[in-house]
């Protein structure tokens, strides 16, 4: 049998999510064909334009006014801007023949079960026999749609769910029909994992498939509980964000934000086709719900829902909160437990579960209440929509934005634990439970060998989980191969001779322990190893250097100590490049300031599609002070040879620092030139991300990796740059564009990128460039205003960030 390729994809139906769906698969480079309906009527430009029905840019407008729509949406629904010329569009009528030529066809029209039937008839006529044909339904049974389709069409077809947004939600869940062939499912399940970098998860069809029919429980249940409990908005959001590792949006802004409709309508449809359900009294909807349906009161798509934006009297924007009681708007109340004070030392989101179901107050009761709830509906889902709880768990994580599972979450209570909680609510254990415990499994995960183990209700037996073979996961091999750790990093033995230094501070800041266990790591490998990967599969990479430690040192003027502090960051990155041994930075999420440095001073960068990087350290009124102000003089240096205008190429990187610029997506971070075409790679599934940068490590290692020789031919432009930019920054202030510090700022870079006020072009080596920037970052770091921009970001707790 020939190996299925994708090499191009029709997307029928334009609308948020198809036009999302086209962008993700023109993000990992497929061809597009976006087809949408003709429109029956003018509008009335084009009847003043003259143009007809039967004109092509009439025909043609739905598909394209959504896709123009789309693409102009924050966050963006694509890499980079340059990559929708992959995508082509058309009608259903003129160009539907077209979809003979491709690989798969996803269908994401509305929602109505007797339309889909419609297109697929047509479809059929023209589509190649074999090719795939997939639905992006969220809820309609599938084996209604392929009645009356061919075998091979059948055999062919199946559900595949996206999640919206398509690029930023990882969850794919596939859906078999009656006939679909196993091959199908078992293509559709890697690739969604290995080239759309999802989280795939094969589920029963049943009504809302596993992440709607989960998650939807658990935001009804909770609207039962608020009114229970009597509880507020503002408490319910509090209770159910990021403290248990849930987005910032918790439950009612991310209603808001999905639409209210939105979420009524999955409800009814469980309601109504899950007759047998224990709990379907939960999808039935709270008064307060209904009144808000009836008042359009939907999110942020009327301007209005649990959360309404204001205008005070003073003139003074707010947002207001409903009250579920009196059903009218009112000024926001802060949110305060003391249940919530004892996590605060807690960094680890499991190992404050415990502590949160163990609370005296109204939180540890509403915990209690609702991980009961949630546990004994989730046990109950076995094996009606999956045989497998990891398959819950995985889709509520991809799905719903959630750090751990609801068995996960179990887990971290204790099993035991979980079940006198139920039994607390009056909820009856699932036999495959008490079977489970009886077989004296008291965990429903486990660690063997640094591979994940999970109860299979099935088997009755701990199995391995399938699908991670091509993933290495630090959190369970750490223990069983740290070579060496400190308060800020933690360095494993990856094998095959490749070592990873994991950051483990806060926030991955990067402060002196950080530094000592890179360089402790680079010693390490250098004597016995053959790379070294710099990588973490945190939140986020790094957000940049800890400025707390600068702005003590600047305060108490110990300038030796601020001196030493940062020439021990420039050395250090300086060390990345100039190793014995092929250094790999894996960034991914922010990479900022500091993380940006490192990834900078790579060997190669092995980075996660979703990369935000950039050096930003304007924000807090310095200039970039481990490398990156030289880096960018010396990489505009390389684009000189290149024939471009050299005073161009250097404003251009000038204003990447100036501006605090960051790339929206790796793919950006090219255009900044912060990442270079034919050497830095870019990896969709982050958790392929580290296993990929071992294995770049090793082939640089099998290619017979050479150290480097440090730089001297850097070109700087002298007198000619400075001048320029100084007339530029003068301007810029003069026409209150900036301010007068902030010109100071942007003066300094100028100095440090123009190489000085050398009177003529000249070749430097890095460490002038080096010396340099040092000298400007603490003559900055030292000043009053710099000092002030520090400080209220520490207030804040903000990292290093524009």
């Amino acid at each position: 049998m020939a190996k299925r390729r994708i090499k191009k994809v029709a997307v029928i139906g334009s609308g948020i999510m198809g036009s999302g769906i086209a962008c993700h698969f023109a993000n990992i480079g497929v061809d597009v064909l976006l087809l949408d309906i003709v429109p029956r009527e003018l509008t009335a430009k084009e009847e003043a334009k003259g143009l007809t029905l039967q004109d092509k840019v009439v025909r043609n407008r739905m598909v394209n006014d959504s896709l123009t729509a789309a693409l102009k949406s924050k966050p963006s629904p694509i890499y980079n801007q340059a990559f929708a010329k992959r995508i082509s569009t058309g009608n259903l009528e003129d160009d539907i023949a077209k979809v003979k030529d491709v690989d798969w066809i996803i269908e994401v029209v509305v929602e109505r079960l007797d339309i889909k039937k419609q297109v697929f008839e047509n479809l059929e006529k023209h589509r190649t026999p074999g090719t795939l044909i997939t639905s992006n339904t969220s809820g309609i049974p599938i084996n209604f749609m392929s009645e009356g389709r061919s075998e091979d069409f059948q055999k062919h077809f199946c559900g595949t769910h996206f999640f919206n947004p398509a690029r930023y939600l990882k969850l794919f869940e596939i859906i078999p029909g009656p006939k679909t062939d196993q091959s199908v499912l078992d293509f559709l399940n890697n690739y969604g994992e290995q080239y759309l970098g999802k989280t795939s998860v094969v589920a029963k069809d049943t009504p809302a498939f596993i992440g709607n029919r989960i998650g939807i429980f658990s935001i009804m249940s909770l609207f039962h509980t608020v009114k229970d409990m009597g509880m507020t908005v503002e408490e319910v959001d509090k209770l159910t964000g990021p403290v248990i590792g849930r987005p910032k949006s918790a439950t009612f802004r991310t209603v808001d934000v999905v639409g209210l409709d939105t979420l009524v309508h999955v409800a009814n449809g469980i309601a109504e086709n899950c007759p047998n359900d224990e709990r379907k009294s939960l999808f039935e909807l709270p008064g307060f719900i209904s009144t808000m349906m009836e008042n359009k009161w939907l999110g942020s798509k009327t301007g209005q829902g649990f959360y309404k934006k204001s205008v005070n009297e003073a003139g003074k924007k707010e947002i207001l909160t409903l009250d579920l009681d009196t059903m009218e708007y009112r000024s926001n109340k802060k949110a305060k437990f003391a249940t919530l004070e004892l996590t605060k030392n807690i960094d680890s989101v499991y190992d404050r579960f415990k502590v949160l179901v163990g609370g005296k107050d109204k939180a540890g009761e509403f915990y209690r209440k609702s991980f009961a709830h949630l546990f004994a509906y989730v046990q109950n889902r076995i094996p009606e929509i999956t045989d497998e709880l990891y398959k819950i768990d995985d889709a509520m994580k991809a799905g719903f934005g959630w750090e751990h599972g609801p068995f996960q979450i179990w887990d971290a209570v204790g099993v035991e634990k979980g079940i006198e909680l139920m039994k607390a609510e009056g909820l009856e254990v699932a036999t495959w439970v008490t079977d489970m415990i009886a077989a004296g499994s008291e965990t429903f995960y486990s660690v063997k060998n640094g591979a994940t183990y999970v109860y299979s209700a099935s088997a009755k037996a701990h199995v391995k989980k399938p699908g991670q073979d091509s993933f290495i996961i630090l959190d369970n091999i750490r223990k069983q191969t740290e070579v060496f750790s400190n308060t800020g990093v933690s360095v494993q033995d990856l094998g095959d001779g490749i070592l990873n230094v994991e950051f483990r501070s806060k926030m991955n800041s990067i402060g002196g322990d950080v530094l000592a266990g890179v360089n402790k790591a680079i010693d390490l490998a250098e004597k016995d190893f053959d790379g070294l990967v710099v990588g973490n599969q945190g939140t986020n990479f790094s957000v940049g250097a800890n400025i707390g430690m600068i702005f003590m040192f600047a305060v108490e003027q110990e300038y030796d100590e601020l001196n030493a502090a940062v020439k021990y960051f420039q050395d250090t990155c300086m060390r990345l490049r100039y190793s014995a041994i092929p250094t790999v930075v894996a960034p991914h999420g922010m990479t900022l300031g500091g993380g940006c440095e490192m990834t900078l001073h790579a060997d190669r960068v092995v980075a996660a599609a979703e990369s935000y990087i950039g050096l930003v350290e304007f924000g807090v009124g310095v200039i970039p002070g481990g490398g990156g102000s030289k880096e960018m003089a010396l990489r505009a240096s390389d684009k000189f040879d290149k024939g471009d205008v050299q005073l161009n190429v250097l404003q251009e990187h000038f204003l990447t620092i100036g501006m605090a610029k960051v790339s929206t997506s790796a793919h950006e971070a090219y255009d900044l030139n912060i990442l270079k075409h034919g050497k830095d790679l870019v990896v969709v599934n982050r958790d392929r991300q580290i296993a990929t940068a071992k294995a770049v490590a090793r082939q640089m290692a099998d290619m017979g990796y050479t150290q480097p020789v440090k730089r001297n031919d850097v070109l700087v432009l002298g007198k000619q740059a400075l001048g320029m930019f100084l007339v530029g920054t003068d301007s810029m202030q003069a026409s209150n564009y900036i301010s007068e510090h902030d010109k100071k700022i942007a003066n300094k870079l100028a100095y440090v990128m123009a190489g000085g006020d050398l009177s003529e072009p000249t070749r430097v080596s890095e460490q002038y460039l080096l010396d340099l920037e040092r000298e400007a970052f603490l003559s900055l770091a030292t000043e009053r205003k710099s000092l002030e921009r520090i400080q209220h970001m520490l207030q804040k707790g903000k990292p290093l960030r524009n």
